[in-house]
This record gives C-alpha cells, sequence and structure tokens, in this order.
C-alpha cells in the first residue's frame, strides 16, 4: 500500500507567502498527488489550481485553508468526497462542519498541514 495521500487542498492561492501555497508545495514535493481548489485559477508549481469541483475517488484527506464562513457553501462538496479526514488548519476550526464529518465517518483534525509534513506525521 503507498503512504501517498490524494489530497485535496480547499483555499488553494497561487500568493507564494500564502500557507495554502507553501502546503501545495511541500505536498507534492513529497509525493502525493495534490487537486488544488481556489477562488481563481492559477498555478502551484506543476499543480494547477482549478474552480472547478472535481469528484476524484480514493480522497485521504481534505486540508482546509478557509475560514468557517466561506467554508459552508464546500459542505456538499467535501462530504461527497468521502475523504478518510479533514485537517483543520489554524484559522479554519468549524464545529459545525467537524459534527457533519464525524457523522459520515470522517476524522476532523485540528491540525497544521506544514507541520505533519515537516515532522513525519502526515
Amino acid at each position: 500500500m503507498s503512504d501517498k495521500k490524494f489530497t485535496v487542498v480547499l483555499g488553494a492561492s497561487p500568493n507564494p507567502s500564502r500557507y495554502s501555497y507553501l502546503a501545495v508545495s511541500r505536498l507534492a514535493g513529497k509525493g502525493h498527488p495534490v487537486l488544488a481548489i481556489g477562488k481563481k485559477d492559477g498555478q502551484i508549481g506543476d499543480t494547477p489550481i482549478t474552480k472547478e469541483h472535481p469528484t476524484p475517488a480514493d480522497v485521504d484527506t481534505v486540508t482546509l485553508y478557509m475560514n468557517p464562513v466561506l467554508q459552508q457553501e464546500y459542505y456538499d462538496y467535501i462530504l461527497q468526497l468521502h475523504p478518510k479526514r479533514i485537517i483543520f488548519n489554524p484559522g479554519t476550526e468549524n464545529d459545525e462542519l467537524a459534527a457533519l464529518a464525524t457523522s459520515k465517518g470522517i476524522e476532523p483534525i485540528e491540525a497544521c498541514t506544514l507541520v505533519l509534513l515537516s515532522t513525519g506525521q502526515y
């Protein structure tokens, strides 16, 4: 079994100073397949950012880089992906979405994707 985790990054930004940009770069750099979804189309290294909401199979992780108010329009999308876990990065914590995820058998985690990657816990 591969240790590479297909990850959907919600709130991806082409701005190199944003944490979502760093997360996409580091995930891809460690060989994790990444689907980057943002407000506008763009590029992070070799990874395109899309405004679309494709539904790939076998999503391991959805990692969030948008505030809880903006997350609301993505609830159905996130849940239909049925990832194994949702990572709520600092500032994205959302009890409502966490409860919905738990009710669907999805593990909500309050953590920092960048820290998890750098400490080998991803």
